[in-house]
């Protein structure tokens, strides 16, 4: 594993950890600094100024690193991340927090510009691997964040917030002082017309060979906010989890999904090649919704881990084809729409999936697990447009 590769991993970990390490505590302090009971109008606002911004401006981080190289836009995502941080550490304002989190969601092009980079560094063939393994990484972050921002949070509520900005501190001197540039700015003129953050969206429309691939890419997004957002819900009412339960659960699908991207992608992708890895993890991911829907024993919730873990395969042959599809010198767009569209989905994913849990759950409780099987079925006559073109053959202007 080259010295490249080693240092984006780590990037990538150690801010999926301090991004973790807030998750447990944030409640608490918005309400210590709402004093004027508006706790919910500031839980909301910080949720969705951080989806907005990072929707509205992930396309234009990463074109930029088309343009100016992919070390000075990572290195701009982190100083602003760290900042962001410190500024919820130290902040005793509530709407000071909600500014500090729309800076944050401006700068947050770490998973896109970490992406682009590795595609730069990657041979086509091997994306699939090196995807899954930035997936394994960045599982085993958000496992180890909650926990120590737990710990830390019971000694000093503002103690995890000072410990996510040493991450990326780390984060940021690793990348200053390490991490080479793979992709050389570019010698032409710069326009003023590259922030323009709709630019990305119309260039993607108007790729036609990409979209069967941002389709299923987007809806993968939505079925998987069912489990993202009902996960607790479900467990407290089917299985009468406790806290304990739902901790033991998290942690087990987390490390086993650690463990298959780690493991399991680059072989399969040797073996099938992208799409059929695709195929079969979109196979395993219907079968564990599946069961789901009509388990009913706590043992079961757990049973279906493997399945869900041998799912997450999919996500990363996914992406592999994504690059595949695109030039080299399109690569941080690319990874910047998608970005910006996940993000999208991860907006509207929750919403559609509480809606119907709660309208669906006193006739049937399982009938969100179904709708999520559904989905992958209704897109899967998309994977027959897929074409095994040479990686870069298709351009788009």
């Amino acid at each position: 594993m080259n010295k490249a590769l080693i240092v984006i991993l780590a990037t990538v970990v150690l801010d999926a950890i301090g991004a973790g390490l807030i998750i447990p505590i944030l409640p608490d302090l918005l309400a210590q600094v709402s004093g004027d009971g508006d706790f919910a109008l500031l839980f909301g606002l910080m949720l969705a100024v951080y989806a907005v911004m990072q929707f509205v401006f992930s396309p234009v981080l990463g074109a930029l690193s088309d343009r100016f190289g992919r070390r000075p836009v990572l290195l701009l995502s982190l100083a602003g991340t760290l900042l962001d941080y410190l500024v919820m550490a130290l902040s005793p304002v509530g709407w000071v927090l909600v500014v500090g989190r729309a800076m944050a969601g401006i700068t947050s092009a770490n998973m896109a510009v970490a992406s682009a980079y590795i595609t730069d560094i990657t041979p086509a063939e091997q994306r699939a691997q090196r995807f899954g393994l930035v997936g394994a990484v960045m599982s085993s972050g958000f496992i180890i964040g909650p926990v120590i921002g737990g710990v830390l949070g019971a000694w000093w509520l503002r103690a995890p917030f000072f410990a996510a900005a040493l991450f990326n501190g780390i984060n940021l001197l690793v990348a200053l002082f390490v991490l080479p540039e793979s992709r050389q700015a570019s010698d032409s003129k710069f326009a003023l017309k590259e922030l323009n953050p709709l630019a990305p969206l119309v260039w993607l429309w108007n790729f036609k060979p990409l979209l069967p691939l941002v389709v299923v890419s987007v809806v993968f997004g939505l079925i998987a906010a069912v489990p993202g957002t009902i996960w607790v819900l479900y467990g407290a009412e089917r299985f009468g989890w406790d806290p304990v339960h739902m901790g033991l659960s998290f942690a087990t699908f987390g490390v086993a999904s650690a463990l298959a991207q780690a493991l399991l992608v680059g072989p399969l992708s040797r073996r099938f090649g992208d799409l059929g890895t695709l195929m079969i993890g979109v196979a395993f991911d219907m079968l564990a919704y599946t069961l789901m829907a009509f388990a009913d024993q706590s043992w079961m919730g757990y049973a279906v881990a493997p399945l869900f873990a041998l799912g997450g395969v999919a996500m990363p042959a996914l992406q592999s084809l994504l690059t595949s599809r695109v030039s080299d010198d399109q690569q941080g767009q690319l990874q910047g729409v998608m970005a910006s569209l996940m993000s999208l989905a991860g907006i509207v994913g929750p919403v559609l999936t509480t809606a119907l849990f709660f309208s669906t759950r006193t006739v049937w409780i399982g009938t969100v697990w179904l709708v999520g099987a559904g989905l992958y079925l209704a897109v899967t006559p998309l994977f027959a447009t897929f074409q095994r073109s040479k990686a870069g053959a298709v351009s788009a202007g």
